[in-house]
């Protein structure tokens, strides 16, 4: 059964009532590639990820870990001037490298100035016991989420899209990280090509049958140089409009738990590079769309949004 009323815990206000204050996050690449990509699994990685690993604006990979931090505090602090941060490691698979190389670089990370978290992108098939004692270790030290990119649930899709594992990694990942007491945030992408709009809502249900503590909704973008690129231009499939795609996440968000943290509704890939669609340029514009819609539902249900 659908909830009456739409009630959502943003990731903005979870880390303000955390930390007291405003928190950024500053987007990393750690300088790691894929098993996806390296030819472990496959070379040619999630049909939908850019060229930079889905990092598209994360730091300079030719960068130490401490320069990047201070390039990317220096185009946020304009904004949120008086912020402390959060070290994302985003680009690629960032748990995908030995235990001593992932050791320095999250430790250079949490030893910079006013760095008060550690957030991990990676695959759930990338996290060996090793790792995650590096994790559980580091969580004493400073707060740490990791970030794994379920993306759907339907594995007729997954294997559509090359992720490159099916539905039961994702689950033993979860529950051992669970295990060793860490935050998970999953990510799931709406719009992947042939999904009805019950696979997508589904994908939501059963990501909120786990224990995570965050989640992530994207929409699908299609940009140059990728597989879905020339998937799209080739055999073109049906792109969710912005309505479609508003009134997904609206639905989405009454099946979503008040106590998981929403750490994004939608995303923007770089206009440079974005094929389709085209009116999720304007990444403000969506946000106010939603913010209107969950509000005028809320109005007419009563519901305030925490």
């Amino acid at each position: 059964m659908i909830p009456n009323t739409i009630a959502y815990n943003s990731l903005n206000n979870y880390l303000k009532t955390k930390f007291g204050k405003k928190i950024a996050k500053l987007s990393l690449d750690g300088g790691f590639t894929c098993p996806n990509r390296d030819g472990t699994l496959s070379t040619d990685g999630c049909i939908f990820c850019s060229e930079s690993g889905s990092g598209d604006f994360a730091g300079d990979r030719s960068l130490s870990i401490s320069q990047q931090i201070e390039q990317q505090k220096q185009r946020v602090s304009k904004k949120w001037p008086d912020s402390k941060y959060i070290a994302y490691f985003q680009s690629f698979t960032n748990t995908y490298a030995s235990v001593e190389i992932l050791r320095s670089k999250y430790t250079e990370a949490i030893e910079q100035r006013d760095i008060v978290g550690l957030a991990i992108a990676t695959r759930p098939d990338c996290l060996g016991e090793d790792v995650i004692e590096l994790l559980k270790e580091l969580n004493k030290k400073t707060y740490v989420w990791v970030e794994l990119g379920l993306q759907t649930s339907n594995e007729k899709t997954a294997k559509f899209i090359n992720r490159g594992y099916e539905n039961t990694v994702f689950e033993d990942a979860v529950n051992r990280l669970n295990l060793a007491g860490l935050d998970v945030v999953v990510h799931l992408i709406f719009g992947l090509p042939n999904e009805t709009q019950e696979d997508m809502l589904n994908s939501v249900k059963y990501t909120c049958s786990f224990n995570i503590q965050g989640i992530k909704l994207q929409l699908l973008h299609v940009l140059q140089n990728t597989p879905l690129d020339t998937l799209y231009q080739n055999q073109p499939f049906h792109i969710l409009t912005k309505d479609e795609y508003l009134c997904l996440v609206c639905t989405a968000l009454e099946y979503i738990p008040k106590e998981i943290v929403i750490h994004r509704l939608t995303g923007d890939g770089p206009k440079k590079n974005l094929i389709a669609p085209m009116w999720s340029a304007n990444k403000k514009d969506v946000l106010n769309s939603l913010t209107k819609l969950i509000s005028e539902k809320n109005i007419r249900q009563g519901c305030k949004i925490v």
